[in-house]
């Protein structure tokens, strides 16, 4: 049984989430202690874990790695580390990390002065075209040691879980044989790889990870909902359907990577994406905000991801009281889908069909969930499960 089997994530950014600055100066301050205001209210929700975006030290978002074993100074030092972990776990949150093994910043001491022990180890071109970052070199094995030694290290003070960034672009068999040397160490870890297209099933199964991105479900549920063509879901709930037959899939309607649910489908929509989301098979996570229906759009230029990584007020009393009615919602999804966590590894069918309407089935030979999705327009959304649980929403 994976640590993923009965999870349920709050997914956040902790440096744009926590007001630290990106492009500006860097500043040392104690600022992961901002999420710890945040954890009761996660609880709340229904969530059992944390995954965080990185938290490495950097050179400005945190995907340009300069010191893998140093907590990024803009969040504080291994004390603030140590107090995060201990608030987490007291109430029995779990930590994700997100791990970026792909590549490191230009600035990293392997990119910018290499030595005679470590030359080799990243390639001297930018990453598909990024000249800040340097990609590892994961045919060299001094790699997979570093970052096997990496998620020792981490793991060793708390972290229970590994997001595998870029998972697609690095070799299956790199991931094999650093996933298999840590669960040796810790054998109750569990890895989620980023994949982004292809047979998703077959590339988790080829890493030995324990699961993998839904992205063709995300792309599916957002641009159905908008189009109000849940033929496109139908399709979409099939293949994830046939992923999901070998392989546990992290199912999401929002990451720090695209455009808020909300702003895509508006409310009405929101709600039917959230729908989605905790009742097919899968691992369920929550983009911080979602829950809320904050908005936000990518932009153009290095502050492109700026409006999809906004910081977070100082407690959640402070959220404008606009969002609260779809954190209630969130709320009943998420009991539901914690009451019947046997829709992890379910079998899903779609049962009927139709531009404004959908029916699907998740069963296991002792269970089943029904679930009816109907969008007259973009301003009203009903769901039926199981023919007595309604939520209907028009504005």
């Amino acid at each position: 049984m994976s640590a993923f089997d009965h999870a349920v994530w709050w997914h956040v950014y902790p440096l744009t989430a926590c007001g630290a600055p990106i492009r500006e100066e860097h500043t040392s301050a104690p600022r992961l202690k901002r999420l710890e205001a945040w954890m009761d209210y996660v609880v709340e929700l229904g969530c059992n874990g944390l995954l965080l975006g990185p938290i490495f030290a950097s050179m400005s978002h945190g995907y340009d790695t300069v010191d893998y074993y140093r907590l990024d100074p803009r969040l504080g030092t291994d004390d603030e580390w140590d107090a995060f972990v201990d608030a987490a776990h007291s109430r029995g949150l779990r930590i994700m990390l997100d791990g970026v093994f792909n590549h490191v910043g230009a600035q990293h001491p392997l990119a910018a002065h290499p030595t005679e022990d470590n030359a080799g180890m990243v390639q001297e071109s930018g990453w598909e075209g990024h000249e800040q970052l340097r990609e590892l070199n994961h045919a060299d094995p001094r790699v997979a040691d570093m970052v096997v030694d990496i998620m020792y290290h981490w793991l060793g003070k708390g972290a229970d879980a590994w997001r595998l960034d870029v998972a697609y672009a690095v070799p299956s068999e790199f991931w094999a044989t650093v996933t298999e040397r840590v669960r040796e160490r810790f054998p109750n870890v569990a890895f989620l790889g980023e994949v982004l297209h292809g047979d998703f099933a077959a590339i988790g199964r080829a890493g030995h990870l324990d699961a993998v991105t839904a992205y063709e479900l995300w792309k599916g549920t957002w641009s159905s909902i908008h189009d109000v063509n849940f033929w496109e879901l139908a399709h979409a709930l099939e293949r994830h359907a046939e992923f999901s037959s070998t392989m546990t899939m992290q199912t999401f309607v929002g990451n720090h990577d695209v455009n808020r649910i909300a702003s895509q489908v508006g409310d009405a929509g929101a709600v039917l994406a959230a729908t989605v989301l905790f009742t097919v098979p899968g691992m369920p996570s929550v983009y911080y905000g979602d829950e809320q229906a904050f908005r936000g759009e990518k932009a153009e230029g290095f502050a492109a991801d700026d409006p999809i990584r906004p910081p977070l007020p100082e407690n959640p009393a402070e959220l404008a009281e606009l969002g609260w009615w779809l954190y209630h919602l969130y709320q009943e999804l998420i009991a539901l889908r914690r009451r019947n966590d046997w829709l992890t590894h379910a079998l899903l069918e779609v049962r009927d069909k139709a531009n404004e309407s959908i029916t699907y089935a998740v069963t296991t030979p002792e269970h089943e969930c029904l679930v009816s999705l109907h969008a007259g327009d973009h301003h009203a959304a009903t769901v039926t499960i199981d023919g007595y649980t309604e939520f209907e929403w028009r504005g």
